[in-house]
């Protein structure tokens, strides 16, 4: 495994002297999907230990005060006890490639058909995360219609729109 980025060295920390002993996970503790894989990661066997920190978090900015903690928020980050830092794709094969059951899924995932495969699940779980922040942000199809605007989505009819109410006999424009 090729690190993206390093943390506090330079760009090469030359894997093979350099074993990795230790994985932190950074997950957004706000994710629902985030949360399982956390929980589901806890309970599996560990051939590196992995430590998840909620990222963003005081604890992550004090362990890690060179990273960008805005951008751990919006894809997964993986650092190793050496200071390699692991986005996206890589973090999660990493990821896999700790867990002893899944070690032989993290070298297939690292061949090139492997990659291909591996960052499409990435791309299909940060959208399914965009959804979900914002339906917690109180919007759904990229902001255009807010619950204060007065429509919602019901499954079985749609989208609806249910006007707000006028207070003090004027209505707000349409």
């Amino acid at each position: 495994m090729t690190p993206v980025a390093t943390a506090a060295a330079g760009p090469d920390r030359d894997a093979a002297r350099v074993p990795v002993r230790g994985l932190t996970v950074l997950y957004d503790a706000e994710c629902s999907l985030c949360a399982f894989l956390r929980d589901w990661l806890v309970r599996q066997r560990q051939l590196v230990p992995l430590e998840l920190v909620a990222a963003g978090s005081e604890e992550a900015r004090r362990r890690y005060p060179g990273l960008d903690h805005g951008a751990t928020l919006d894809e997964i980050t993986v650092i190793g006890d050496a200071g390699q830092v692991y986005r996206g794709t890589a973090a999660w094969v990493v990821t896999l490639w700790a867990l002893a059951d899944h070690r032989p899924t993290a070298h297939r995932l690292s061949t090139p058909a492997g990659a291909r495969l591996a960052r499409g699940v990435v791309l299909a779980a940060a959208k399914w995360r965009e959804g979900q922040r914002a339906r917690r942000e109180g919007y759904w199809g990229g902001g255009a219609y807010t619950a204060a605007d007065g429509w919602s989505y019901v499954p079985a009819l749609g989208w609806t729109w249910n006007p707000p109410a006028c207070d003090g006999g004027t209505c707000p424009p349409r």
